[in-house]
């Protein structure tokens, strides 16, 4: 009698599976965009396309102004002012978004005025916040405020008026109280839209100190840059903006560690 015996089966290696890829870091494709935007930028100096000057000449000018001190002074009272203006239109911002998207009443007093002046650039107050005003700090970091606080307000409304139904009515069959709901149900899942709207409040603010310290100001970026203007000093003025660029992304930045910690029960991609 032949006994018939099943093949062996030879191990196999696992596979992945088809549809998955070696993930890059984000971080490498940030240092390819920054590649090609230095080369891009010599090419184009280079090739005199435009009366700008090359990197080498912008680094040369910003060591100048870091040796003797300027651009330290001149990026330190930038930054105050935008901190100073940012901090308190996302204070004053935050709860009345909040009034707003909570209180029918407060939604029908306030809500005309914000959509009225939202729609008025900060920029455009300029004159009128100089006649009443003066041309001391005053000004400055009023106008950085109401660019931060018209970016914030519209965000927490936002949120407020987005929060899931099923969620505030979920607690209140459970006993919860209208304070309770508000601090534990609308509060968290508003969250993320008031960081997003302090993202934009943040590069509104520095959208805005440039024109800010035109107002009289004896140091800063803006007035930096304006001061160069006058004597065709171009590297100077690449050099303000690049700072205001690394300044408020690394600002952004943080801003995005602290919603990433704040919001972590919320789904990403």
């Amino acid at each position: 009698m032949t006994v018939v015996t099943a093949p062996e089966k030879t191990p196999t290696t696992p596979q992945a599976p088809r549809g998955a890829r070696r993930t890059v870091h984000p971080l490498v494709f940030n240092l390819i965009a920054l590649v090609l935007a230095i080369a891009l930028w010599s090419l184009t100096a280079a090739a005199g396309l435009a009366d700008i000057p090359g990197p080498l000449s912008v680094s040369s000018r910003a060591r100048e102004l870091l040796s003797d001190g300027t651009l330290t002074e001149d990026a330190l009272a930038s930054l105050q002012r935008v901190l100073l203006g940012f901090a308190l239109g996302t204070l004053v911002a935050v709860p009345v978004g909040f009034l707003m998207g909570w209180y029918p009443v407060a939604r029908g007093l306030l809500e005309p005025y914000v959509q009225f002046f939202r729609t008025i650039p900060p920029l455009a107050l300029i004159p009128l916040v100089i006649v009443l005003m003066g041309i001391g700090e005053t000004p400055k970091i009023f106008v950085i405020f109401l660019a931060a606080f018209m970016s914030c307000v519209v965000a927490a409304f936002q949120g407020v008026t987005g929060v899931d139904r099923t969620l505030i009515d979920a607690a209140r069959v459970l006993g919860a109280s209208d304070r309770t709901v508000f601090l534990k149900v609308v509060i968290p899942a508003s969250t993320p839209f008031i960081l997003v709207g302090m993202r934009i409040g943040l590069g509104a603010a520095w959208a805005t100190v440039v024109a800010a310290e035109m107002i009289g100001a004896q140091k800063g970026l803006g007035f930096e840059m304006v001061h160069a203007q006058t004597y065709y000093d171009i590297p100077t003025i690449f050099v303000g903006l690049i700072s205001i660029g690394v300044i408020g992304l690394v600002m952004d930045r943080l801003l995005l560690l602290a919603e990433r910690r704040l919001t972590a029960w919320q789904e990403r991609r």
